[in-house]
């Protein structure tokens, strides 16, 4: 895998925890805020890279929705996400104004996408993992593995199971694993 060094500041990461609460607070209501992310402070945060934005309300998940290709400038990308995790997860009811003060957000970077050339070098914490066959496609985040205590035999298993195949799919040559590095605060 291609070494991703990317990294941020603490004043973009700063900006980046900002949008997602203009953003959130804008989805509410309309009047609040402005309609659109305010200009970023750095040409980084105008990168195509993909980005989650991952939403909990008491520890459990309450939202969470990504872009992983990448298919705008950054900062962008995170503001769209925030209003899709808050608003358009299909496994939850929109977020409610009661739930917005107490909700908690993550936000992930993603490195590029690349074919993980074999499974064994997946390290738990480090990478993310997407599996496809079929039509059939899955994700998860580097810190899921790391949050539910699993090993890498696991992590395969499980993402093979949120692409809706068989949990010991990764091991069958017809399925595609892609592996991912992510910056994540």
């Amino acid at each position: 895998m291609s070494d991703f060094r990317f990294d941020l500041t603490d004043r973009e990461k700063d900006y980046l925890k900002d949008l997602v609460v203009q953003s959130i607070a804008h989805g509410l209501d309309p009047s609040k805020g402005p309609s659109g992310p305010p200009q970023p402070p750095s040409d980084t945060l105008r990168k195509r890279l993909g980005a989650f934005v991952t939403l909990k309300l008491g520890g459990s998940l309450r939202g969470c929705i990504g872009n992983v290709q990448g298919s705008g400038e950054l900062y962008r990308t995170v503001w769209d996400m925030a209003q899709s995790a808050a608003f358009q997860d299909p496994r939850f009811p929109p977020l409610s104004e009661g739930e917005f003060s107490a909700v908690e957000y993550e936000i992930s970077i993603l490195s590029p996408i690349e074919p993980c050339p074999d499974p064994e070098w997946v390290e738990i914490g480090r990478h993310g993992l997407i599996m496809s066959r079929d039509g059939r496609s899955g994700l998860l985040l580097p810190q899921v593995p790391v949050e539910w205590g699993w090993d890498r035999e696991t992590f395969l298993a499980q993402t093979c199971v949120k692409a809706g195949l068989p949990r010991n799919a990764w091991k069958d040559p017809n399925t595609t694993i892609l592996w991912f590095e992510a910056v994540v605060f």
